[in-house]
Order: C-alpha cells, then structure tokens, then sequence
C-alpha cells in the first residue's frame, strides 16, 4: 500500500503543532489568571518517572523534525534543548512549523521504501519509510503530544478535546 507521507508527516505535524502551541497558550493564560508560577507547569510530570511539560513539548518537536528529515532522506537537525518558559516553546514548536512545511512534496518520492536509518538506545536500526512513519515516528509524536495535554489538563488547565483536535 502506498502512502502520501509527506501529508501524513508535514500535513499532520503541522497541524497538531498549531494544537499544541495553542495548548500553551492556555497554559500561560491559566497561570497569570490563578497567579500560579509557570515553573510549576513546564516542570509539571504525570508521574515521576515520566518527561516533565517542557521535555513532552521538546521530544515532539524533535519526532516531527527527525520524521521529515529521514523521509526525505536528510540528517535531522540536532536542536539544543534549553526551553525554560512557555514563550520559547512556543518559539521551538514555531520554529519547527516552519521547519517541517520547507520539504516539498517532492523530497519525499520514494520515501515508502527508502531506508531509515537509526539509533535507539545505543542499538543501529535500519527500517523503510513507512513502517517507520506509521509504527514509530507518528505515535511517538502523538504520545508527547498527548502527555503535554494530559499533563495541563491535569493541573486544572481547562482543556478538551476540541482543544487537541483543533479545527478540522
């Protein structure tokens, strides 16, 4: 079966990147009305041996760099992780938008069966494109994604779904 990958990465992290950055937001709202600390969310985890907010928002971005970079058979930019207040991650998450929408539709032909290559805990791994996309890079996006809203949510941040979903 044949994908379109380069809609269902760009296209897809585009969008729940706008989603997310409107997450924060909310977050930033949320904190100056109930006068709360910021810190306390962006080092907020679900549980303690989980990534805190700002981690989430950082691997995200990294997953929808690292994905559309490998499709289109590019290195992935390595990206300092050193956000510390909602402002620079919603720089981070812009700077990524804009990232991910420079491939053009036609970097990514071929890109199926093209060769993954990777590392992953110390271990070199080599799988095509789609798996990749499908089985790796896109529920992983999504994992981060869903943890920083979960995580928001869970500090009384009045979020929902339409919130994640964002406008179809």
């Amino acid at each position: 079966m044949k994908t379109n990958s380069y809609t269902m990465s760009v296209g897809v992290f585009t969008k729940m990147l706008t989603n997310l950055s409107g997450l924060l937001d909310r977050a930033a709202a949320f904190c100056e009305q109930r006068k709360v600390d910021p810190t306390v969310l962006l080092n907020a985890r679900l549980f303690p041996d989980m990534f805190p907010l700002t981690r989430q928002v950082q691997l995200a971005s990294d997953f929808a760099k690292g994905a559309t970079s490998r499709l289109a058979g590019q290195e992935p930019p390595k990206w300092e992780d050193n956000e510390a207040s909602f402002a620079e991650l919603k720089a981070r998450i812009a700077r990524t938008i804009e990232f991910v929408q420079g491939f053009k539709p036609g970097q990514f032909d071929g890109s199926d069966e093209r060769d993954v290559s990777l590392t992953i805990r110390g271990e070199s791994i080599k799988v095509k494109g789609a798996p990749y996309l499908a089985h790796m890079a896109t529920p992983n996006f999504y994992f981060h994604v869903t943890t920083a809203y979960a995580i928001l949510r869970a500090n009384g941040v009045e979020l929902g779904k339409r919130d994640f979903i964002g406008p179809t």
